[in-house]
C-alpha cells in the first residue's frame, strides 16, 4: 500500500456516496467492475444481484438528493491486504434505513473498481 492507493481508495469511496445520495448509474458504472455482484441478507431476506441490475435499480428509484434528504455517509476503514486487494467499509443513510457497506475493491493497472459489495442495513427511527 503507498499514499497513492490510499488516496484512490479515499476518492473511490467519495465517488460511491456521491453516487448513491445523487441516484447516479454512471458515477456507480465508473467504480464497479462489469463483472461486480452485489449481496445482502438484510432483514432476512437475502439480495444478490449482478452489476448491470443493479445500475438498472439505480436507474429506477428516488435518491436521497431527490427527496431533499440530508446527506449522512463515512469511511469506516480501508485495509490493504495486499498491492491489488483492499477492502473498504462504509456506513450511509438512505432513509429509512441505515447501511453498512463492504466493498472489495481490486486494482487493475492504475484503476481500483469495486467487485463485490455486501450490505446490511438497520431501520431509523424516524420520529
Amino acid at each position: 500500500m503507498n499514499v497513492q492507493d490510499h488516496t484512490a481508495i479515499a476518492e473511490l469511496a467519495q465517488t460511491y456516496f456521491d453516487a448513491l445520495y445523487e441516484g447516479d448509474a454512471a458515477k456507480f458504472e465508473a467504480i464497479f467492475h462489469a463483472d461486480g455482484y452485489l449481496h445482502s441478507n438484510g432483514g432476512n431476506a437475502y439480495a444478490h444481484m449482478d452489476v448491470p441490475t443493479y445500475l438498472n435499480v439505480v436507474r429506477n428509484r428516488e435518491a436521497p438528493a431527490a427527496r431533499g434528504e440530508a446527506r449522512a455517509d463515512e469511511v469506516l476503514g480501508i485495509s490493504f491486504l495486499s498491492p491489488t486487494l483492499a477492502i473498504l467499509t462504509t456506513r450511509e443513510v438512505f432513509l429509512p434505513k441505515l447501511f453498512t457497506d463492504v466493498l472489495v475493491v481490486v486494482k487493475f493497472g492504475d484503476d481500483w473498481k469495486i467487485v463485490s459489495k455486501a450490505w446490511d442495513f438497520t431501520m431509523i427511527d424516524q420520529k
